[in-house]
């Protein structure tokens, strides 16, 4: 499975690719973080696309990796929240917006999912900046890292088949 953008190819990592990001991630936050999503994909392999790590490669530079997303799992009443993180190199071009605005809007298009989030560190600015660019709101509630934000459009795809949306407000 994969989503493309205008300029990215979004796509989730099996088991074994999460297991060797894990073997090279020196930052030990990091490490943790996929850790936990390996687990989680390992204890939910039915949803483990809410679960692991998700890549950005570059649509003209095949094999080019600019930087990775996650949903942190699904909850009950169909919320997920995403995470993403873009390499030095390619910050201030337009990427993470783009990819941001593609993958909320696939998600969105999953029959399941009612509601994607986010949370963001007081001081990252460029990150806060990036969810507001895409058509998050601020929630009014703060998370352990900081402000969290809420997309509160629900897109409802013609078939199973097509992935052209229609917005609708949701009533949360």
């Amino acid at each position: 499975m994969k989503v493309e953008s205008e300029r990215l190819i979004l796509y989730p990592l099996n088991n074994e690719e999460m297991k060797a990001m894990i073997e090279k991630e020196n930052d030990s936050e990091m490490k943790q973080a996929y850790t936990e999503m390996l687990e989680g994909c390992l204890s939910n392999p039915t949803e483990r696309m809410w679960h692991t790590a998700w890549n950005m490669e570059l649509k003209n530079d095949t094999g080019k990796i600019v930087g990775d997303f996650c949903f942190k799992g699904i909850s009950d009443d169909g919320v997920v929240e995403i995470g993403y993180g873009l390499k030095e190199e390619y910050r201030h071009q337009g990427y993470m917006t783009e990819a941001v605005k593609v993958i909320t809007g696939w998600a969105l298009s999953q029959e399941n999912v009612q509601q994607v989030e986010a949370e963001t560190d007081w001081h990252n600015i460029a990150s806060q900046n990036v969810l507001l660019r895409v058509g998050f709101v601020r929630n009014g509630k703060e998370g352990k890292e900081g402000p969290r934000f809420a997309y509160r459009e629900k897109i409802y795809p013609r078939s199973a088949d097509e992935q052209t949306v229609y917005l609708k407000k949701a009533n949360s």
